[in-house]
């Protein structure tokens, strides 16, 4: 009885994508290498969480399409095969313990993302995966049914499937520099042009300068393009030299910079009293101007806004700081609460897009088989994580759809009786 060789799988990129679907693929029998351009596999997981790797979320999986502004509804497929919580039961059995924290946020108990880099590594060389580091890919072929790789040093490998998982172009120094979209274009795939997505913003003016490393908490931050609201976050922000980052700045970032893209007007109004209606706001203030009414208005709003911003929001608002607390006037006060209610921040650009933490744009989505992360275009060709036009909201959003994409095309990838269902015809 003639028995098959085992099908050649060969991963380019050794990130959270890669590395899942190279252990995907090994479990479904494959002989499977992984091809990773950086001296070690799995960095950019490295700095994900402040260096504590979140994960995952641990919210109803449904609920991540919604985190997933760009092409969520793409993910639906991978979702249901290969869940969230599918994907700690696999790391808890394999000794990976992991904890919840605010909004659902899963770190490793150790909080430490060198553990999890750590764990993959070990899974993988006990799946039998072969790692090649310092493998930077120069040109993807395919020959028939096979696939044929040279990397930039000259070495050769042919492979039945590939599966493309180098992450986008953000943090090029983990060796996410846009070379996956290189290789997809080699073979035919159309790249949606890239740019930053939880990415930092540009303000114009030096007004967010001068509260550079102010840190709010509980505010609100409204998204408007060629003034229309967009969207509208509560949450934490910062202040820093060139304008707007945190949380809610990066959730509301990616929509911004496609904005921007297109030449659009596009600002930010910060509330920095949500919790307080104008009206509520104004007799708050009159309080502290009745309490205070011998101070400059520059002391006397000390009890209702951070010292480093009381000087800019009443430049904004237009009253001078050094404006005696009793004479306020009312239109001033008005000025005052329309100020803190929707302070107008203009965004002039993104900050680079390698210091974005997600890439939007990528590989299109309508060239790639939904539940099996296949091309259309190339049978055996295969695609996982952020190289693909998708990316979502902080909150381990992103590495589940890298874990997901991954598990999905290296089961698929790696199945010996595995059949396309696309010619390149």
């Amino acid at each position: 009885m003639r028995v098959s060789a085992p099908k050649q799988v060969l991963v380019i990129g050794g990130g959270a994508a890669g590395q899942m679907a190279a252990w995907a693929a090994a479990e479904q029998g494959a002989h499977v290498v992984v091809l990773e351009k950086m001296p070690q596999t799995g960095l950019k997981m490295g700095l994900t969480g402040k260096g504590r790797c979140n994960i995952t979320n641990a919210r109803p999986i449904n609920e991540f399409i919604a985190e997933t502004p760009g092409n969520g509804k793409f993910l639906y497929g991978a979702y249901r095969r290969f869940s969230n919580q599918d994907l700690l039961e696999r790391l808890h059995e394999n000794g990976l313990l992991t904890n919840v924290e605010r909004g659902g946020r899963v770190f490793p108990v150790s909080d430490s993302a060198q553990e999890v880099r750590s764990f993959f590594r070990t899974r993988l060389q006990r799946a039998g995966v072969t790692i090649h580091t310092s493998a930077a890919v120069q040109s993807l072929r395919r020959d028939g049914n096979r696939y044929s790789v040279v990397t930039v040093d000259g070495r050769r490998y042919e492979a039945d499937a590939v599966i493309i998982a180098t992450g986008g172009a953000s943090y090029p120094q983990t060796g996410s520099d846009g070379s996956g979209w290189r290789l997809a274009e080699q073979l035919g795939h159309r790249i949606a042009p890239p740019h930053g997505a939880l990415v930092p913003l540009v303000t114009a003016g030096d007004t967010a300068a001068s509260m550079q490393g102010l840190s709010l908490r509980h505010v609100e931050l409204t998204l408007e393009v060629d003034g229309r609201r967009r969207e509208t976050l509560r949450g934490e922000m910062l202040f820093t030299h060139f304008g707007l980052s945190g949380p809610i700045v990066l959730s509301l970032s990616g929509q911004a910079s496609a904005a921007l893209q297109e030449k659009r007007q596009v600002r930010m109004l910060l509330d920095v009293k949500p919790a307080l209606s104008a009206e509520q706001l104004a007799r708050r203030i009159q309080r502290d101007m009745d309490t205070h009414r011998r101070k400059m208005l520059g002391n006397a709003l000390h009890d209702l806004l951070p010292q480093k911003m009381i000087e800019p929001l009443l430049e904004a608002a237009g009253v001078a700081p050094t404006r005696i607390a009793a004479e306020l006037t009312r239109a001033e006060r008005q000025a005052l609460v329309a100020t803190c209610k929707a302070w107008s921040f203009p965004i002039v650009a993104t900050r680079p897009l390698r210091e974005a933490i997600v890439t939007a744009g990528g590989v299109c989505i309508k060239e790639i088989q939904a539940s099996t992360m296949e091309s259309k275009l190339c049978p055996g060709l295969y695609f996982a994580g952020e190289v693909l036009d998708i990316h979502a909201n902080t909150g381990g959003y992103n590495l589940q759809a890298a874990f997901s994409t991954g598990f999905v095309a290296g089961s698929e990838a790696g199945r010996q009786d595995h059949e396309s269902h696309y010619d390149s015809n």
